[in-house]
């Protein structure tokens, strides 16, 4: 999806995004910070007609081409909703059973990694079965050592990644999981399952590494919270300076996200993974902003 313009006026917006359903181009509205309207195109192949046709209508909106617009898109819509109709009742697709969320459909990579979380809190107790779970920490807590990743340098390579499946009761298990769904849905829909899952390694990494080294060589913690931030980071980052990218985090979820990062570091709601949150956040920050360097100067 491309961002092609915007527009000062809902209501021209609208009539424009009605002539380019009346062409066949499916584009999609979003209301901005700055009460503008942005229109962005679904199909890459037809960013250049759409660019074009933004341009004629900019300079001359009542041009007779223009004029049928409101009632070509509405034949069009019925139509589009007639067929759907249609392909609902003699099929029921893969895709239907990921369920919807602001707009985006919860990517494979999304629902499978949320499967994995859940199926460790299970058969962990919600993280009080230690027997069960250590394997999965960063370090074995069993055997407590001041050597850096003993079992990491020993060729447990996976343990540098597991921390992030680990959850401490139902309260912990169930934000991760519903910020997770959020952000990851949006860059899978945006971007790729590929980009994704290298998106999530390489943050898993860091925030499992940095929360290590800040809790002394302790392995005894987990959670998804350090990928969370680091999407939350790429996404702030990338969306602001790269509006063509499709990724965007409004002001308020920001707020939160930073605030709570605060409070967390005060102590008052408990002994919480900071050093994943805080290298998670940068991690996803700097890849963002290169990301969006790159993407404005090409």
């Amino acid at each position: 999806m491309r961002h092609i313009g915007s527009f000062a006026n809902e209501a021209q917006a609208r009539f424009f995004t009605d002539f380019l359903l009346s062409r066949d181009i499916r584009s999609q509205l979003e209301p901005e910070a700055d009460r503008t309207w942005s229109i962005w195109i679904r199909d890459e192949d037809q960013i250049v007609e759409a660019q074009s046709a933004l341009v004629r209508f900019q300079a001359n909106p009542t041009a007779p081409e223009f004029q049928r617009a409101p009632e070509a898109a509405a034949k069009a819509r019925q139509a589009e909703a007639e067929n759907l109709e249609k392909y609902r009742r003699r099929v029921r697709s893969g895709r239907s059973l990921f369920v919807k969320f602001g707009g985006y459909g919860m990517g494979l990579l999304t629902f499978t990694l949320i499967l994995v979380c859940v199926y460790v809190a299970v058969f962990s107790r919600l993280g009080s079965n230690d027997e069960w779970l250590r394997a999965w920490h960063i370090s074995d807590p069993e055997n407590p050592t001041q050597r850096f990743l003993p079992e990491v340098f020993q060729g447990q390579i996976w343990r540098l990644f597991t921390p992030i499946f680990i959850h401490y009761g139902p309260i912990h298990l169930i934000f991760n999981m519903i910020w997770f769904y959020q952000l990851g849905s949006m860059i899978e829909a945006r971007q790729n399952s590929l980009f994704l899952l290298a998106f999530i390694a390489v943050s898993a990494l860091i925030s499992n590494v940095a929360q290590y080294v800040s809790f002394h060589h302790d392995p005894s913690f987990g959670g998804m919270s350090g990928v969370v931030y680091a999407l939350a980071g790429y996404i702030w980052i990338r969306g602001k300076y790269d509006r063509a990218s499709g990724l965007f985090l409004d002001r308020q979820t920001v707020s939160i996200l930073l605030i709570w990062l605060v409070v967390c570091f005060t102590g008052v709601v408990g002994p919480v993974a900071n050093g994943a949150h805080l290298a998670g956040l940068i991690t996803g920050m700097a890849w963002g902003g290169v990301a969006a360097w790159g993407a404005v100067r090409s």
